[in-house]
């Protein structure tokens, strides 16, 4: 076994302590320069970002402070009839109907015949109605002939008030028949009419009460119908109600009078409208509460049953926000840069409340005083993103 030479032992050994010192250096080096520290952290934490330099976007940071924010409670609901301008038509007599007149969606006026109907008690309430006028006739002519008797001394008086005793009786017979013929919808000139003719006439019309638009027709030609059903719904459509279903845990938010926004995505606009009721219960089922709004609606452009979304403001409160431009949405959450230096910045996550007039307040994530960049955020963000590929 051959010896190596203790000359060549000392160089190898002088080398070897020379590269530890060289690679001792390097190392203190990397630790005591800033680039080489950020780059490092940078790395570690693939949300930290020093913004590079001639970096194409304009940056301004601003420290987070309170505002007043209005909440937005967005619930769901639909147009409906205005109960005050809609009406349920039906015959005043029973009868069968022979006619119909008008159909759905056709508009109609005060007092135009919806239907022709023949009723055999209209005709018999118009018989007893002309036996009773003739019977008042009758016993007025008899009290008369009895008054100049009794002025020629040749009835008494016994006499005299018991014919005035059966003209009364017919006179309230009369009365009552008259009564009977207008509730079955027969009108004071019709009645007279009848008495001056004598003719009996049992067909009938069903009438129009309001003035709008036919929405319902519930009954056919032939059908033998009594006056407690509904045959026609009439609706003035002039102005339709927007009702909603506000959660019981929001029902602080709503007050009588308040103005609400509406939107009918089958319009694909926004409406104004004004909250006239807010219920005074909560519906135990769906533990909701019931909310209304009345909305104008002259075009006729709003269809009773359309679905609309009513959006309600509440009264202002001081709440810590940030600018809706500083949001950097990354998944299904928000994020913020949040400034650590001069130059450097931290994505932070936070929890935010909707967009009120660009601006949202913040829920959790930020304090009062923190500094976070409001413009260029997206711009920074896309840089984050080219160095975490990197």
């Amino acid at each position: 076994m051959t010896s190596v030479p203790k000359h060549f032992k000392h160089a190898a050994l002088a080398l070897l302590v020379l590269a530890s010192l060289n690679l001792a250096g390097c190392q203190d080096e990397a630790k005591t320069s800033p680039a080489a520290s950020a780059e490092s952290r940078e790395a570690a934490d693939p949300r930290l970002v020093t913004v590079p330099e001639n970096f194409g976007a304009q940056l301004k940071v601003e420290a987070l402070s309170k505002a007043p924010v209005a909440d937005t409670l967005s619930v769901a609901g639909k147009v409906d009839f205005d109960q005050s301008r809609l009406t349920r038509i039906g015959a005043s007599v029973t009868g069968r109907i022979t006619e119909i007149q008008v159909f759905p969606g056709q508009p109609v006026q005060v007092g135009d015949s919806l239907a022709v109907l023949n009723s055999t008690e209209l005709g018999q309430a118009q018989l007893n109605y002309l036996k009773a006028r003739a019977q008042a006739d009758l016993q007025a002519r008899s009290v008369e002939r009895a008054r100049q008797l009794f002025a020629a001394d040749v009835i008494g008086q016994a006499e005299l008030q018991r014919r005035e005793s059966e003209l009364a009786v017919a006179s309230a017979e009369q009365r009552g028949a008259a009564d009977q013929l207008k509730v079955l919808g027969v009108s004071p000139a019709a009645i007279n009419r009848l008495g001056s003719s004598g003719a009996i006439n049992s067909v009938s019309t069903v009438a129009a009460t309001i003035a709008g638009t036919v929405v319902e027709r519930n009954v056919t030609v032939g059908q033998v119908v009594q006056p407690a059903e509904s045959l026609f719904v009439v609706a003035d459509l002039s102005r339709v109600w927007v009702t909603a279903e506000v959660p019981e845990q929001q029902a602080g938010q709503v007050k009588m009078g308040q103005v609400v926004d509406i939107d009918v995505p089958a319009l694909g606009q926004r409406l104004r409208g004004k909250l006239i009721q807010v219920g005074d219960a909560v519906n135990p089922e769906t533990r909701t509460l019931t909310v209304r709004s009345e909305v104008d609606n002259k075009d006729r452009s709003l269809k009773p049953a359309m679905l609309a979304t009513m959006l309600i403001q509440a009264a202002p409160i001081e709440q810590l926000v940030v600018p809706a431009r500083a949001v950097v949405r990354e998944g299904d959450a928000d994020f913020v840069f949040l400034e650590q230096a001069a130059g450097r910045f931290r994505l932070a996550p936070v929890k935010l409340g909707p967009d009120v007039e660009g601006r949202r307040a913040v829920l959790s994530g930020l304090q009062a005083g923190q500094r976070v960049l409001t413009d260029g955020a997206f711009h920074l963000n896309n840089e984050r993103k080219r160095k975490e590929l990197e």
